[in-house]
């Protein structure tokens, strides 16, 4: 596509949408505002469509560029074949299983106290200030 139709096609719709927001407001009351509130809104649309364009023509070709990279694979050679697939086990044997071996001893705390007590008291049960 040729860069001025392009360029005419953008104008055109700005220009479009300027005249269209200030017929809403009525010709006869328009003001200063109303004519930057209009110029504001069609030039954001059209910088939103092009920032979509833009993403979508870098996406194309980064696409391009990973499906070029990609190496072609030819037509895959599948057979079907009926052997039996050979698979290690990964349980113990039933000797192992016979004799299981025995869990050490649970080990001791070094704490042999009550587990609420500081420094020989324990907490106050009755009603009082605790922080």
């Amino acid at each position: 596509m040729r860069v001025w139709l392009l360029v005419y096609g953008v104008l055109y719709v700005v220009m479009e949408m300027v005249g269209h927001s200030l017929a809403v407001v009525g010709w006869a009351q328009i003001t200063t505002l109303d004519v930057a509130t209009a110029l504001t809104d069609a030039f954001l649309v059209v910088a939103i469509c092009a920032a979509v364009g833009l993403a979508g023509q870098m996406g194309l070709r980064r696409w391009r560029r990973i499906q070029a990279q990609r190496p072609h694979v030819g037509p895959v050679d599948a057979r079907w074949d009926d052997e039996p697939i050979e698979v290690t086990a990964w349980r113990p044997t039933p000797e192992e299983m016979a004799d299981p071996p025995t869990p050490p001893p649970p080990a001791q705390g070094t704490y042999g106290g009550h587990p609420y007590t500081f420094a020989g008291r324990r907490w106050p049960t009755g009603p009082g200030r605790q922080l």
